[in-house]
């Protein structure tokens, strides 16, 4: 897979860079319309050398945190291609998005809602956990934009309510965690279901080795971008440990919050069940809370999310399926109540804050079984996080020191994909 790289690093855009516009990127003007009916005025670094990429074509790899503008890198020129084309026929897709969580899809889907709003294009989002019936009845008539999760989609394939043959183009969001973490096999399925002919656009927050050699198999000479060097950590976001007693987690987030007065944060933690206990511990001291996880049903993980971007819900806490696609503006404060197993999700959690150059920071309640999770991290970040202790808190046993170790990491040799159909479809 030959790449073509370019890596952004603060400062380094060209001086034609800083004046370039979306119009200037080759995009149509109902689109440019619907672009500045959303306040963009400027478009971000990625967002400069991907879209024109994405318009010529190519095949495109873009490592970007999450607050870089990479939605819209692939929503733009997406739309711009398909309003060229005749329309679409029943139950045929033209181009699908793929995510890992319900709610990164429904996001997606209203950015694509939003910018397509000034052309005649149709799209739509299916996701699991709620009736696939209404999802079936808009399929009906062919959708241009298709975004969905991997589950829901093989269900709506099986009943033959979604035709792939006509396909476009296909996205890959958050795609480290789609094909690293668990969603390999279904990934698999839909790949072998697609035109050999496509253009791919594959997007995450980080590209390890593992994925980069996945992508081999999915990607044509693909144009490959970075926002950042890999795995680094914004400068504007700061961090730290509180080391503390597991037992002890729950009171000292309550502390933490009504001693600095935060106003809104985003919690994560390990479990479903912990999830739902820090929120009855912190409603009992008088904290409005709500939990969002994989047990709670679609309309009830809205309401959450919506409550808590209003305000109306101080301290939202989240199990993993939400360390993706959060889109909350100007998040100040995320809590790791318990570190994440996965060290790269420690990366993606702190895309939750910092979002478009705004400050923010990420604190890590620890305790002393997590030390290997915070070594790994480290190790990730290539930095010691800084330590706090606070009184009436200290641990025991005490959370060991740390040395950082500065070994890469070593890949996992990885599943690969062939990128062909399978004898007998008929698709």
């Amino acid at each position: 897979m030959n790449c073509i790289h370019l890596l952004l690093r603060p400062y380094s855009a060209s001086i034609r860079e800083y004046f370039m516009t979306f119009s200037t990127l080759g995009l149509s003007a109902p689109i440019v319309k619907a672009v500045a009916g959303q306040g963009y005025e400027t478009p971000s670094p990625i967002q400069v050398r991907a879209i024109p990429a994405v318009l010529k074509g190519r095949d495109v790899m873009a490592a970007a945190q999450t607050g870089t503008g990479k939605t819209l890198v692939f929503t733009l020129p997406v739309l711009e291609r398909l309003s060229k084309l005749a329309p679409v026929q029943a139950n045929q897709v033209r181009a699908l998005v793929l995510v890992p969580t319900r709610e990164l899809a429904v996001q997606i889907g209203e950015s694509v809602t939003t910018f397509g709003r000034h052309l005649h294009l149709r799209s739509t989002a299916v996701f699991g956990g709620v009736k696939i019936n209404p999802q079936m009845m808009k399929l009906r008539g062919g959708v241009d934009v298709l975004v969905a999760t991997p589950g829901r989609l093989l269900d709506l394939h099986s009943k033959n309510a979604v035709k792939f043959d006509r396909l476009e183009v296909l996205v890959l969001d958050e795609a480290d965690r789609m094909l690293n973490m668990g969603f390999i096999h279904d990934i698999g399925k839909i790949i072998a279901l697609l035109p050999n002919q496509r253009q791919t656009l594959m997007f995450s927050a980080t590209f390890p080795d593992e994925i980069r050699d996945l992508a081999r198999g999915l990607l044509h000479d693909p144009v490959e971008i970075s926002v950042a060097p890999p795995n680094s950590v914004l400068k504007i976001i700061k961090q730290w440990v509180y080391p503390v007693d597991q037992n002890k987690k729950s009171a000292l987030l309550s502390k933490l919050i009504c001693d600095n007065q935060w106003e809104q944060v985003l919690v994560f933690s390990k479990t479903k069940n912990g999830a739902d206990r820090l929120v009855r511990h912190l409603e009992k001291e008088g904290i409005d809370a709500a939990a969002i996880h994989g047990d709670k049903s679609q309309g009830a993980r809205t309401k959450a999310l919506e409550n808590f971007k209003k305000g109306t819900v101080r301290i939202l806490v989240a199990t993993d399926i939400a360390a993706r696609g959060l889109d909350i503006y100007q998040l100040p404060q995320v809590v790791n109540f318990d570190l994440p197993h996965v060290k790269e999700d420690y990366v993606h959690l702190m895309g939750r804050t910092g979002r478009a150059g705004a400050p923010g920071q990420v604190i890590s309640l620890v305790c002393a079984d997590e030390f290997q999770q915070l070594s790994d991290i480290e190790r990730l970040i290539k930095m010691v996080l800084t330590r706090k202790i606070i009184d009436g808190f200290e641990p025991i046993p005490a959370l060991p020191e740390s040395i950082l170790d500065v070994r890469p990491f070593r890949a996992k040799k990885p599943k690969k994909f062939k990128n062909q159909k399978p004898c007998g479809s008929a698709i």
